[in-house]
């Protein structure tokens, strides 16, 4: 179980890492499954050609952290990794905190992004400008 952690939490860390150089329209593109979906802080609900339409005009985050990392089994070729997210995009610009849910299911020989959540933490609510990953 260790290792599937590992393995999720480096995929993970690769899309907030495109979301701070700006490549993230490209990764998410080719980690997020035909049919997946992500539901945003602000109660949207973005399919795959929406969220990468989305994050090639979305400005960058410049730091982000991943606290509390913890996967849940979901059966053979299938978890959720849930951990408390917090980006900042710069001087200016609130915080954001909020519950991240990703699930991945194993596709071939690769893990892809199926459905990914973002619940904002009631004590560190975004402010304009900071509702969500996109």
């Amino acid at each position: 179980m260790t290792d599937l952690l590992d393995l999720l939490l480096e995929l993970e860390r690769r899309g907030w890492e495109s979301l701070c150089d700006g490549t993230a329209a490209d990764v998410y593109g080719e980690l997020m499954t035909e049919d997946a979906l992500f539901v945003l802080a602000d109660g949207s609900v973005m399919d795959r050609p929406t969220v990468v339409a989305a994050l090639r005009g979305s400005p960058t985050w410049r730091s982000y952290a991943i606290e509390d990392p913890r996967l849940v089994a979901l059966g053979p070729g299938a978890a959720a990794l849930v951990y408390t997210g917090r980006a900042s995009r710069g001087a200016g610009e609130a915080e954001f905190v909020g519950a991240m849910s990703s699930s991945y299911v194993r596709t071939g020989d690769r893990w892809r992004l199926g459905l990914y959540t973002q619940t904002p933490v009631p004590s560190a609510e975004p402010s304009r400008g900071a509702s969500g990953v996109v």
